[in-house]
């Protein structure tokens, strides 16, 4: 086990997973953590590792993966009955592709994955453009781009895809975003309840449009999934359930933090930005920056299908894997001075979509919508500056999906 004296790495950990401050700003911990731990088995009962490659290595080899977990019942110490009472069929109906391992993880992805190529999302393009200037002719003086921005774009793209109304998707913008809540490591009970009585409000929706598009199918996602087949296969109604679910939340919740975060780092960088804004061709390159600097997602897990030793730890089949995305992506090992921003960097990519089979379906659209976002912002706006005054935007109360609470900027 390496040597952890000198560093109380647990603590660094509990301050990222527990307190505001860690959530707002982990990348110092980050560092200290990976150059003094790279891997540890922490307080929390996770293998911690922080280190590009040991992060990838753990999100791509076969011997690890999403793994057979406890009941959730059991987990939070209750019987299966007290669970179903408080949270009905809340384990069931979040279950989708991001929980499975091969076979079932690659048949529903073969299913899905079509509709998320870079040559779709490519025809998509227009549609963003018109999207995002929609939302940017509301903007005006002071506006917090979380709200006028970076929710509503990536929400009006994903459902607007998956055929759900534009008056739907106001409904339940805020039940998605509740419901995200489910992808955090060990939610406590009562955030648990919020998002089983969110999830069921969704349900009910999907229900009454899915037998709507089954009946009169249109030119939409929706319609696919419940028609498609490959190879004699179909997704089941629970399947599909749990895949719309699953596309509309983290489909929209990525780029929400990309746009908050990544706006938030140019204004932090005042030389950047406005290199950025006198040469658009770094567009591309900006983009990926601002995923490294700030990941939109900063942690995943992993079980261990079979013992190994990794940098002489020895980690025993069943154990899991927290990979610290956010701390990869800064990486001496991997990046010439990591801790500059830099929107012309060039090199390895971020490790902010994951790696292996479970590389995010919708990184290729993310990085459409920011490209797309980020251009328009600059050529409509010649002054975007911060408008937030002493009082630094804060942070969500979440580790796992990592973005801004508000950011209130002045446009013009």
């Amino acid at each position: 086990m390496t040597d952890t004296t000198a560093v109380d790495v647990n603590a660094l950990l509990a301050e990222i997973f527990l307190t505001p401050e860690g959530k707002n700003d982990p990348y110092p911990r980050y560092a200290a953590i990976r150059e003094h731990a790279p891997v540890f088995r922490s307080d929390f009962g996770l293998v911690v590792l922080s280190r590009y490659e040991d992060c990838q290595w753990a999100l791509r080899d076969p011997r690890l993966g999403k793994g057979e977990s406890l009941d959730a019942w059991e987990q939070y110490g209750l019987t299966e009955a007290e669970w179903h009472a408080r949270f009905g069929d809340l384990e069931s109906g979040s279950r989708s592709m991001l929980g499975l391992d091969p076979p079932d993880h690659t048949r529903l992805r073969k299913l899905v994955a079509k509709a998320f190529t870079p040559r779709t999302v490519e025809n998509l393009r227009p549609d963003i453009e018109r999207l995002t200037d929609e939302l940017l002719d509301e903007m005006d003086g002071v506006v917090d781009v979380i709200t006028a921005l970076a929710l509503p774009l990536p929400m009006a793209v994903i459902g607007q895809m998956l055929g759900i109304p534009a008056d739907e998707r106001a409904v339940l913008q805020p039940y998605v975003r509740t419901s995200t809540q489910l992808l955090e490591f060990n939610p406590s009970l009562d955030v648990l309840e919020a998002a089983a009585e969110s999830s069921k409000v969704i349900v009910e929706h999907l229900e009454a449009l899915i037998a709507a598009r089954r009946a009169q199918p249109t030119e939409d996602l929706l319609s696919e999934l419940i028609h498609v087949e490959e190879a004699g296969d179909q997704l089941s109604h629970d399947e599909l359930i749990a895949t719309v679910m699953l596309l509309f939340g983290a489909g929209f919740e990525t780029t929400t933090n990309l746009i908050g975060n990544g706006l938030l780092a140019l204004l932090d960088h005042p030389d950047e930005l406005q290199r950025l804004r006198h040469d658009r061709s770094l567009t591309k390159t900006a983009v990926e920056e601002l995923l490294r600097w700030d990941s939109p997602v900063q942690i995943d897990g992993r079980v261990l299908f079979e013992d190994v030793e990794l940098h002489g730890v020895h980690v025993a089949a069943g154990e899991q894997f927290a990979t610290l995305l956010g701390a990869a992506n800064r990486d001496p090992r991997m990046f010439d001075e990591p801790e500059r921003f830099d929107v012309g960097r060039v090199g390895p990519g971020p490790m902010s979509f994951g790696a292996g089979i479970h590389f995010c379906l919708g990184a290729a659209l993310a990085r459409a919508e920011g490209h797309v976002v980020f251009d328009r912002l600059l050529d409509r706006f010649p002054v975007i500056e911060p408008a937030w005054g002493d009082s630094r935007p804060a942070y969500r109360d979440t580790i796992v999906l990592h973005g801004l609470e508000s950011l209130p900027v002045r446009v013009g």
